[in-house]
């Protein structure tokens, strides 16, 4: 399968690995093509997606190629007009011939895309889309205190960056490429990094010293505050593990009592794979017992091995994160009425008070994009909808 044909079964395809873009395609093993070069090619044709569409329409693509799906057709000329090595198929591929003899046509209905926006280059029109987006959301990584210290990474991993005082000025920092880091005042062990740099591939990251999570993440944990009197501690949802490991890496700098254990419940048995291999890669499975495929709400509380147990953290995952392959009915009808209301609504829930408009708002507490009117947020929820 092609590297288009993968992607637009990300993008149009339900979640079985999370809600996020990203956990769809680096959660996904089934994947042939390279994960970074799909997630490429589908934020940045998610990006101009409004504008190639107009292209596609108005050049009749659809109309003379009718194999090519829409999804397909904004993935290929994406690549056609904007990649700097053209569509990533063989010279003689079908898709590939099928677009490009209507490369001139395309072509010209880019360019008149681009003056009905008063864009004088195509430098221009990029920096105008890429400034449609928002300003750019700073790289949030905890340090995992089982394996690493602050003034270590700071030492290592953060070596030749600038300290700075304020998370706005990490995120000024994308237009500057300058590498600049701030401690986070509230949760301890978190930093915000530049974003755009890419971490994945430092030895801290890959030896589990380093993790990356989002600040809103970080809050059960810390709001849990768990300490060795406590006793045992129950993380009722935890694939894929952020909020498990954080737990240890808490009771770690505080001491765990002894005999003291995290329990960690993920009713759905993939992601229970995906909280072990987390748990393993952060050092904290020695202090963690995990029931993989256990429903915590099916659990009997009176059972010994809970005996101990004095605190208990409960995040349910995200409204848009499905956890199973299958889509039962119901769930698709919570996709459809949830995102639905966003792709509906997303200009007005800001200020408006309805209770879907507070979900929504209380769900952007993890990615600030959902109350910016971004397109590339209404975009991916839109494509969303399309299997429904």
């Amino acid at each position: 399968m092609s590297l288009y044909h993968e992607t637009a079964g990300i993008v149009t395809g339900p979640s079985t690995h999370g809600g996020s873009l990203k956990s769809r395609i680096y959660g996904n093993k089934d994947l042939k093509s390279p994960p970074a070069q799909v997630y490429a090619l589908a934020f940045e044709s998610s990006k101009w997606s409004s504008i190639l569409k107009e292209v596609v329409e108005t050049s009749q693509l659809l109309k003379l190629e009718r194999k090519i799906t829409p999804t397909l057709s904004i993935l290929l000329v994406h690549d056609l007009l904007l990649a700097k090595k053209g569509i990533a198929l063989p010279a003689s591929h079908g898709l590939r011939v099928a677009v490009e003899k209507h490369k001139a046509r395309l072509q010209s209905e880019f360019s008149r895309a681009r003056i009905r926006r008063k864009c004088p280059t195509v430098e221009a029109f990029r920096a105008m889309v890429d400034a449609q987006l928002g300003p750019a959301h700073p790289r949030w990584i905890r340090v995992n205190s089982v394996k690493s210290t602050i003034d270590e990474q700071l030492d290592t991993t953060f070596k030749g960056f600038e300290a700075v005082p304020s998370v706005e000025q990490v995120m000024a920092s994308a237009a500057t490429g300058k590498k600049v880091f701030h401690l986070d005042a509230h949760v301890p062990n978190l930093i915000a990094a530049s974003p755009g740099v890419d971490f994945t591939k430092t030895p801290a990251y890959k030896s589990g010293a380093l993790i990356l999570q989002d600040k809103a993440s970080c809050f059960p944990a810390y709001l849990l505050d768990p300490r060795p009197e406590d006793g045992d501690i129950i993380d009722a949802c935890s694939a894929p593990g952020n909020k498990t490991t954080h737990l240890a890496g808490i009771l770690h700098e505080r001491g765990f009592a002894k005999d003291q254990k995290i329990i960690a419940f993920e009713k759905d048995a993939y992601r229970a794979k995906t909280l072990a291999k987390m748990v393993a890669t952060a050092g904290s499975d020695p202090v963690t017992t995990i029931h993989p495929g256990s429903d915590f709400l099916k659990t009997d509380p009176s059972a010994p091995e809970f005996a101990r147990v004095g605190a208990l953290l409960l995040d349910p995952p995200a409204p848009g994160a499905a956890s199973s392959g299958v889509t039962t009915p119901p769930s698709g009808f919570l996709h459809c009425f949830f995102e639905g209301y966003f792709v509906l609504n997303y200009d007005s829930i800001p200020a408006s008070q309805s209770l879907f408009s507070q979900l929504w708002k209380e769900y952007s507490l993890s990615d600030s994009r959902y109350l910016t009117q971004n397109p590339f947020m209404l975009c991916i929820e839109s494509l969303n909808l399309t299997p429904y």
